[in-house]
C-alpha cells in the first residue's frame, strides 16, 4: 500500500482521497505501481487548479460574461465532485465559492451600471427629444435642420432603453423632425411663391426700363426712374438667377439713359459757364451806375445791359442767385434814387410828410406831459408805460423829420 497526504492506494490498486468528509474512491489502478496511480491522480489535480487559476483571471481582468463565467465553474465543480483527482479539494471548492461570490458581485455591478447607463441614455434621448421638439418651431431653416440631422447622429449612438420607453421617445422625436420638415417645406413652397410674383412685377419694370432708356424728357424720365427703383425694392426678391438677370436689364436700361442725359447736362454746363461769364461782365458794368449821378443816363444805360442780359441764356442754377443779386442791388439803387427824386419834386407828398410830422410832434409832447403827471402823483406803473409809447413815437417822429428834409426842410 502507498500514500500521501491527499491521498492513498490499498493493496487491491483501488486510489482514495482525503476530504473534510473523510475518504472518497477516486478510481482503480492496475497498470503500474501505487506511486504511478497517485503521480497520475495528482496531475489531474493540478490540471484542475491550472484551470481554475486561468478562470479567476479571466472573471478578474476580462469582460467575461457571468452566464459563461458560471458555465464554467460548473463543470470545474463537477470535476472537483466527481473525486477524480488527489489533492486538497476542499481548497478547490473554497475557491470555486469564492469565484462565485466574484462573478455574483460583478454580475450585481454591471447591473447596477447597467441600469445607470439606461438611466443617463433615457435622460440623454429625453434632452434630444426637448430640443427637437423646441426645433420643430424654428425659422432658422438652415442651422435648426442641421442641427436635427446632428442630434439623429447622437440618437443612433446611445444605448437602447426597454422597448416601451425607446419607441415613445422616438415617436415624438421623430414627430418633431417630421413637423420642422412640414414647416419648410410649407415656407419655402410659399417663398418660392412669392418670388415668382417678385420676378412677374420687376419683369414689368425692366420693360418700361428699357421703354424708357431712350427718352429725352431728362426731367420727366429721371423722376420715373427713381419712382422704378422705389417699386423695384418694395417688389421683393426673385429666385437668384432671376435677380441677376432682371437687375443687369434694369440697371442696363438706367445707364443707357443717364449717360445720354449726362452728355446733354455736360454740353449745357459748358455753355451756362460761358453764359456766366458773360453775366459777370455785365454786373461789372451796371455796378458803375452806382452811385447814380445822371438818373435819367443811368437809367437808360441800366435798360440796355439789362437787354443784352435777357439775350445771354441759363447760367449754373448754384451761381444764378449771386450774379442775379448783384444785378438786382444796382436796379434797386436806381428805383431809391428815383424815389428820392420824386419825394423832393412833389410838393403833395411834401404837405403830407409835414402834416404827418406835425402830428407826431403833438403826440410826442402830449406823452411827456402825461408822463410829467403821472410821476407827480406817484404813479409810476403808468409813468412806465407811457415811457414805452413815447420810445416808439419818437421813432415815428425822427423817421418823418429825416424824410422831411429830403424835400428841402
Amino acid at each position: 500500500m502507498s500514500s500521501d497526504p491527499w491521498g492513498r492506494v490499498d493493496e487491491t490498486g483501488t486510489v482514495y482521497v482525503r476530504t473534510a468528509d473523510g475518504e472518497q474512491v477516486v478510481g482503480s489502478w492496475q497498470a503500474g505501481s501505487p506511486e504511478e496511480a497517485l503521480a497520475y491522480f495528482e496531475r489531474k489535480y493540478e490540471g484542475i487548479v491550472v484551470e481554475i487559476g486561468l478562470l479567476e483571471r479571466r472573471v478578474k481582468t476580462t469582460d467575461l460574461s457571468a452566464k459563461d463565467a458560471t458555465t464554467a465553474i460548473e463543470h470545474l465543480r463537477s470535476q472537483v465532485d466527481e473525486h477524480h483527482a488527489v489533492g486538497d479539494l476542499d481548497a478547490l471548492r473554497k475557491r470555486l465559492d469564492a469565484l462565485v461570490a466574484t462573478v455574483d458581485s460583478r454580475r450585481e455591478e454591471r447591473k447596477v451600471q447597467k441600469a445607470k447607463q439606461t438611466d443617463e441614455a433615457k435622460h440623454a434621448k429625453e434632452a434630444l427629444v426637448a430640443e427637437a421638439e423646441e426645433l420643430a418651431q424654428s425659422e432658422q431653416w438652415r442651422s435648426a435642420g442641421e442641427r436635427l440631422r446632428a442630434l439623429v447622429d447622437t440618437w443612433k449612438g446611445l444605448p437602447r432603453l426597454d422597448r416601451k420607453s425607446d419607441d415613445e421617445l422616438w415617436h415624438r422625436f421623430s414627430h418633431a423632425r417630421s413637423a420642422f420638415s412640414k414647416r419648410r417645406k410649407t415656407h419655402f413652397a410659399s417663398l418660392d411663391a412669392q418670388r415668382e410674383e417678385a420676378r412677374k412685377a420687376k419683369e414689368k419694370l425692366v420693360v418700361e426700363a428699357e421703354s424708357l432708356s431712350g427718352s429725352t424728357d431728362w426731367g420727366a424720365t429721371a423722376a420715373r426712374y427713381r419712382d422704378l427703383m422705389t417699386e423695384w425694392k418694395a417688389a421683393g426678391r426673385a429666385q437668384r438667377e432671376a435677380e441677376d438677370e432682371l437687375w443687369n436689364r434694369f440697371r442696363g436700361a438706367q445707364d443707357v439713359f443717364f449717360a445720354a442725359r449726362g452728355e446733354v447736362f455736360a454740353e449745357r454746363d459748358a455753355e451756362q459757364g460761358e453764359n456766366l461769364k458773360l453775366k459777370e461782365e455785365l454786373a461789372v458794368e451796371a455796378e458803375k451806375l452806382v452811385p447814380v449821378q445822371d438818373l435819367k443816363a443811368a437809367r437808360a444805360a441800366f435798360r440796355a445791359i439789362n437787354e443784352r442780359w435777357e439775350a445771354i441764356g441759363h447760367v449754373p442754377r448754384d451761381a444764378r442767385p449771386k450774379v442775379e443779386g448783384r444785378m438786382h442791388a444796382v436796379e434797386r439803387a436806381l428805383q431809391e434814387a428815383e424815389e428820392s427824386e420824386w419825394r423832393r419834386t412833389n410838393p403833395e407828398a411834401r404837405a403830407r410828410a409835414a402834416g404827418l410830422t406835425g402830428q407826431l410832434q403833438a403826440a410826442v409832447d402830449k406823452l411827456r406831459t402825461q408822463i410829467d403827471t403821472a410821476r407827480a402823483s406817484g404813479n409810476n406803473a403808468r409813468a412806465d408805460k407811457l415811457a414805452r409809447e413815447l420810445e416808439g413815437r419818437q421813432a415815428l417822429l425822427d423817421q418823418a423829420l429825416k424824410g422831411l428834409e429830403e424835400f428841402g426842410g
